[in-house]
């Protein structure tokens, strides 16, 4: 049997935009694929305002804790995608990465937290549809 394809969401503090992604990818994959997440500097909690923001979607997140991505996660990804780490992100040849510029989270009240979680949304679905092989119904 393969390993399912496998995606790694990566953010400075993994408290926000890394989280919200990992959520989306977790659900819309429907456990077909395989979502890590993690931090360059990672956070002591959670960003309130994401996890408010998540949980109008049906997705509560407030569980989650930021982490530190480790060399294991990243060597097995298919994708990784990188949200605002810039250099501080590991890269390794043969992996595909993908930058999202997103608005960083951090500070901002729920109401501007929506948009950012509506564009990561967005983007996850599409990479969902390109990264989950297509099942016979």
């Amino acid at each position: 049997m393969a390993a399912l394809p496998s995606i790694l969401f990566l953010c400075v503090h993994n408290a926000g935009r890394s989280q919200m992604a990992a959520a989306f990818a977790r659900e819309l994959g429907a456990g077909r694929i395989a979502v890590l997440s993690g931090g360059s500097e990672p956070a002591a909690t959670l960003n309130p305002a994401v996890v408010a923001a998540m949980a109008e979607r049906g997705l509560d997140i407030g569980a989650e804790v930021p982490r530190r991505w480790a060399d294991d996660d990243v060597r097995a990804a298919d994708v990784v995608v990188t949200m605002g780490c810039g250099d501080a992100c590991p890269f390794y040849p043969g992996r595909r990465y993908v930058d999202w510029e997103l608005d960083d989270p951090a500070g901002r009240s729920i109401d501007e937290v929506r948009p950012i979680r509506d564009e990561i949304e967005r983007r996850v679905r599409a990479l969902v549809l390109e990264v989950v092989p297509a099942t016979a119904t």
